[in-house]
């Protein structure tokens, strides 16, 4: 079972130290997105990495639509990963909707969490007036999850920039397109759907470990509105405004996200 479920995820363990970290990529991403990131970890930790089935080197085969068709089955692999490791106390970086991933597995597994780290998260997307502002109208969700049907290569060169905001680093940018671009279109389609139209917002109350929100300067996805709601509703979290824009820092601005990251992680 053990083998399976590091086959299904892709999972590599890196690192000379004994605490646990774990990274989990966001939409459209693999693990691949976090080399900047962990050689800055892997000297005091485990480093842990995966892919969510349908992205990266995961096991295609094991795509099932009913299951990853709620965010609650992608938590359910994360805890299985965790389980398959033996982590307990690890600490969690979770990358745009894997923040959430992260906050519903640490709800159904606290033990194994010690805190979480939510790099431009965001519980809702979609705004619900007048009370929450997630960034987005319905009708511009649809709009997007149409472009992905009618023209997936389209989609991607649209989305890519707006997401990445670093016009002046067109490899960024170039980057993310082509990563975008090699996930399976109807896998991405659906996981598209699943993560922009997610509601996370009364699961926020029940994480049982503390968290570090990291909200970008200008970031289209998940705007300043999103960071202050979720430092509101999330019990002993802290918020820390980061100077890299768009909604990618770990590629963009690895320096500035490792520092942070160790500053919250270290109590400093």
């Amino acid at each position: 079972m053990t083998n399976d479920i590091v086959a299904r995820n892709n999972v590599n363990v890196l690192g000379r130290g004994e605490q646990p970290i774990v990274f989990a990529h966001g939409f459209g991403c693999d693990q691949d997105m976090w080399r900047y990131i962990v050689p800055g970890f892997e000297a005091d930790h485990r480093v842990v990495l995966f892919d969510h089935v349908g992205s990266g080197r995961s096991r295609l085969q094991s795509y099932d639509t009913r299951k990853y068709g709620d965010l609650q089955g992608y938590a359910e692999d994360v805890n299985e990963i965790m389980e398959a490791l033996d982590l307990r106390d690890a600490i969690f970086v979770g990358h745009s909707v894997s923040s959430m991933i992260g906050l519903l597995a640490s709800v159904r597994e606290g033990s194994r969490f010690k805190q979480i780290v939510m790099i431009g998260a965001s519980p809702r997307y979609v705004n619900d007036p007048p009370g929450y502002y997630g960034g987005f109208d319905a009708s511009e969700i649809q709009d997007l999850l149409r472009m992905m049907e009618m023209n997936f290569v389209g989609w991607a060169s649209y989305l890519a920039p707006i997401a990445m905001q670093n016009p002046d680093r067109e490899e960024l940018t170039e980057e993310l397109e082509r990563s975008f671009c090699s996930k399976d279109p109807h896998i991405a389609r659906q996981f598209a759907e699943v993560t922009f139209l997610s509601d996370c917002r009364a699961a926020l109350a029940r994480m049982p470990v503390p968290s570090l929100i990291l909200q970008c300067a200008e970031d289209s996805i998940a705007p300043i509105e999103v960071g202050n709601y979720l430092h509101d509703h999330l019990k002993d979290s802290t918020l820390r405004l980061m100077q890299a824009k768009g909604h990618y820092p770990h590629l963009s601005h690895p320096e500035e996200t490792t520092t942070l990251i160790r500053q919250y992680i270290g109590g400093l």
